[in-house]
């Protein structure tokens, strides 16, 4: 019976081993979406407050890990706010999109920078922002001045419109 007992146990580790392990892997490959949360700050008006958006919210997911870096993908939907969006500007640093402003937002002067990702704070580098002018809203995604682990800048892979969507992807090194 203790002979039973022996083999039972570990029977039983191993295959507790196993199912450890295949979960870790599983994970590893899992794709990590996050919200990435922009507060609008409005200009200082000199008459009347003009009506803005509080925040704004967007998607940036990681892609699984392969060896020597790493690749985000982002979108926003912002129809709510805005008709659809075209891309204004780009170069290899930085890419501007712009839409008209819906008529209710058509007056916001603002500006808006990153302060949550996965709604935990965020005190880095606001490579996402957003400006409303003149009617209009802008949302750069800006790799001036960001850096990853080897000193690198990251580059931006992909910037394009889906639906009146701005979508784009970066990376960099590790």
């Amino acid at each position: 019976m203790h002979k039973k007992l022996k083999k039972f146990k570990k029977i039983t580790f191993l295959t507790s081993l196993a199912i450890a392990q295949t979960a870790i892997l599983n994970f590893a490959n899992t794709v990590l979406a996050g919200s990435v949360t922009l507060k609008v700050y409005p200009l200082n008006p000199r008459g009347a407050f003009p009506i803005c958006p509080t925040e704004i919210n967007l998607t940036e997911q990681t892609r699984p890990y392969y060896e020597g870096g790493y690749t985000i993908d982002g979108k926003v939907q912002m129809g709510w706010l805005t008709k659809p969006f075209k891309i204004d500007s780009t170069d290899q640093f930085s890419v501007t999109w712009v839409a008209q402003l819906q008529l209710k937002y058509k007056n916001c002067e603002a500006s808006a920078g990153i302060v949550t990702v996965n709604k935990e704070p965020y005190q880095g580098h606001s490579y996402l922002r957003m400006r409303f002018t003149k009617g209009n809203a802008y949302l750069i995604l800006d790799m001036t001045g960001m850096y990853d682990v080897n000193g690198m800048t990251p580059v931006i892979l992909k910037k394009d419109v889906n639906n009146g969507n701005p979508r784009w992807t970066w990376a960099g090194t590790d």
